[in-house]
C-alpha cells in the first residue's frame, strides 16, 4: 500500500516521500489504519520490517490534529507534559526513535521532541521536560526518577508506546513501567510492540490495554531470506580469533557488527583489533552517552569499519551498510539471536551472519535452532579447518530413528544412557538400591562384615567402638558426659605434667571415635 492510501495528512506524506520511502510495509500498512482510529495495538513485528514508522507516524497525527483545535491548544508558560510518551529499553533505540520523529515531522510547525535517557546530565533533560513538548522518548529508568522528584508531568498524555516490551521486562523494568502507567491518564490509547506476548508480557499487556487489536507480522521462525547464516566451529579461544581476522578482512566486507558476551570482552576485542590497523570501537552500557552517540554517528558516517558492542548497546542500532554481524560471544537468551542478525540485511540489502562457537556454546546453539526452527549451517575456511570432531548437537539412538536429547544437555556422540540392570533400575553399588516396585530395605546391623577395630587403628587404647548402627545398645547423644573417659584418648602416652590428658572426640569412619 502507498502511504497516501493509509489515512495521513499531507504534512506526514511528504516528509515519509521526502524520506525516500513510498510504498508502506506489512506492518505499517496493518498497524497505522487502527492506531488513527485511537485503537489500542499489540504488535509482533520483526527488526528492520519499519515498525518504528507504525507508531511515529500515528503520533504526529495526533499532534497536528492538536494544531487546529482550539480546545487542545496550550497556554505559554503553562507546564502541560508531552502528548505523545514512547518508552524504549535502551538509550540507542530512544535516540533512534527521536531521530524517525524528527524526520517525519519535518513540516509540522512547531513540533518539539525530547530524549530523557541515562548517562546525560538532569538540567538540560528537566528543562525539556519544563518547556512546552508534543513527543518523549525516555527509558523507564530515568523517566522513574523525574517522576519521583515532580520534574515530570504525565497527566495530558494521550498516545502511550511500548517499544520492545519484552525487552525492558528482561531488563527488570515491570515494576517502572507500571508506575509509569499510574500517572498517565487511563483514557490515553496504548500500543505495544513485542516479539512475544507470552508469560509476564502478556499478563503487563492486559492490564494496560483495552481490548486490543493484535497484529502479528512476523515471529523468531521467519527464514530471513536476505540474512545468510553460517556456524564454525572453534577448537578455543585462539582459534576463534583466527577464524575472526580472516573474516574481517575479506573485500566483501563493507561494516561489521560484533557482538561479545560482556563489557570486558568489547573493550578488549576492540583494543585487539586496533592494535592490528582496524577502525574499530566498542559500545556497551558503560559508557557515557555522550561517547555512544559519536560512535554510533561514526558508524553512519563510515568512518568505523568495525563495531563491537554488547546486545544491551547494539538494540536500536539501524546502519544499512552493515553487511555482516558477527557472534564471537553468544547471547544469553535465543532470543537476543534474533535481534543480533537483525541488524544486518536492512532497507533491502542482503547480509551475512556468523557465529564463531566453541564446543561449550553447543548448548546454546542448539536452543537457537530450536527457537528458531532453523538449522543454521556449518561452514568452514580453508587452512583454518577444526582439530577437533564437530559437536553433535543430538545423541542419535543405537537402532537409528529420530534424533534424542538426554537431560536436556547434548551427548557430543555418547551412547544413550541405558541401566545396570535388566529390571529397569540403574544399580549404584547394589546395596541400599532395590528394583522398581519393590519396597527399599535399610541396612541392618547385620548387613556388613564386623570389624574387630578401625583401619586407622594404632593401638588398643586409642579407639573404643561405638554403639553399632540398629544393634540393641542406645545411641549416646554427642552431648553425654559419662562418668568416665569413653570416646576419649590421651593425646600422648606419658603427656606432659600439668595438661590435660584428654581431648574430644572426632568422628571417624566406620562409626568410631578417636
Amino acid at each position: 500500500m502507498s502511504f497516501d492510501s493509509l489515512g495521513l495528512q499531507e504534512a506526514l506524506t511528504k516528509a515519509v516521500a521526502g524520506a525516500g520511502y513510498e510504498v508502506a510495509t506489512e506492518v505499517q500498512s496493518k498497524a497505522i489504519p487502527p492506531a488513527l482510529a485511537g485503537a489500542d495495538l499489540m504488535v509482533s513485528s520483526s527488526t528492520g520490517s519499519g515498525k518504528t514508522a507504525s507508531f511515529i507516524l500515528p503520533a504526529l497525527q495526533k499532534v497536528l490534529l492538536s494544531r487546529g483545535d482550539n480546545t487542545k491548544r496550550r497556554e505559554k508558560g503553562v507546564v502541560y507534559g508531552p502528548r505523545i510518551l514512547v518508552l524504549t529499553p535502551t538509550r540507542e533505540l530512544a535516540m533512534q526513535v527521536a531521530k524517525a520523529a524528527t524526520i517525519y515531522g519535518r513540516f509540522v510547525q512547531g513540533l518539539r521532541v525530547a530524549t530523557v535517557v541515562g548517562g546525560v546530565p538532569y538540567p538540560a533533560q528537566i528543562a525539556a521536560l519544563r518547556g512546552p513538548l508534543d513527543i518523549l522518548i525516555s527509558t523507564p529508568g530515568r523517566l522513574l526518577d523525574h517522576l519521583q522528584t515532580g520534574k515530570c508531568v504525565l497527566e495530558n498524555v494521550e498516545m502511550l508506546v511500548l517499544d520492545e516490551a519484552d525487552r525492558m521486562l528482561d531488563m527488570g523494568f515491570i515494576d517502572d513501567i507500571n508506575t509509569i502507567a499510574d500517572h498517565v491518564p487511563a483514557a490515553r490509547q496504548t500500543v505495544m510492540y513485542s516479539a512475544t506476548f507470552a508469560g509476564h508480557v502478556g499478563r503487563l499487556a492486559a492490564n494496560l490495554l483495552r481490548d486490543p487489536q493484535r497484529i502479528d507480522i512476523a515471529s523468531h521462525t521467519d527464514t530471513h531470506e536476505n540474512i545468510e547464516q553460517r556456524l564454525h566451529w572453534a577448537d578455543n579461544h585462539h582459534h576463534k580469533n583466527a577464524l575472526l581476522d580472516h573474516i574481517l578482512t575479506q573485500r566483501d566486507m563493507e561494516q561489521a557488527l560484533v557482538f561479545t558476551s560482556t563489557q570486558r570482552d568489547a573493550d578488549q576485542l576492540a583494543d585487539r583489533l586496533a592494535e592490528m590497523g582496524h577502525h574499530v570501537a566498542s559500545l556497551h552500557g558503560g559508557h557515557p552517552q555522550g561517547r555512544r552517540n559519536r560512535v554510533l554517528q561514526g558508524l553512519r558516517n563510515r568512518q568505523l569499519k568495525i563495531l563491537v558492542a554488547t546486545d544491551v548497546a547494539a538494540r536500536g542500532i539501524d546502519v544499512p551498510t552493515i553487511s555482516h554481524v558477527i557472534n564471537y560471544g553468544l547471547p544469553m537468551k535465543a532470543e537476543d539471536y534474533v535481534h543480533r542478525i537483525g541488524r544486518t540485511g536492512r532497507a533491502g540489502r542482503n547480509g551475512l551472519a556468523i557465529t564463531l562457537g566453541e564446543r561449550m556454546d553447543s548448548g546454546m546453539i542448539r536452543r537457537i535452532q530450536q527457537f528458531t526452527t532453523q538449522n543454521i549451517p556449518v561452514a568452514t575456511i580453508a587452512g583454518l579447518e577444526p582439530k577437533s570432531p564437530e559437536p553433535k548437537m543430538y545423541a542419535q539412538r543405537p537402532t537409528g530413528g529420530a534424533p534424542a536429547r538426554f537431560g536436556g544437555k547434548p551427548s557430543f556422540g555418547k551412547k544413550p544412557f541405558a541401566p545396570r540392570g535388566g529390571d529397569g533400575f540403574q544399580h549404584r553399588g547394589g546395596e541400599g538400591f532395590a528394583p522398581r516396585g519393590e519396597a527399599y530395605v535399610p541396612r541392618g546391623a547385620d548387613s556388613r562384615p564386623p570389624r574387630d577395630r578401625s583401619p586407622f587403628d594404632r593401638s588398643a587404647a586409642h579407639f573404643e567402638p561405638r554403639a553399632p548402627h540398629g544393634g540393641d545398645a542406645p545411641r549416646s547423644s554427642p552431648f553425654d558426659r559419662p562418668s568416665k573417659p569413653a570416646g576419649f584418648a590421651p593425646r600422648k602416652p606419658g603427656g606432659p605434667a600439668g595438661k590435660s590428658a584428654f581431648k574430644p572426640a572426632r568422628p571417624r569412619p566406620g562409626g568410631f571415635t578417636r
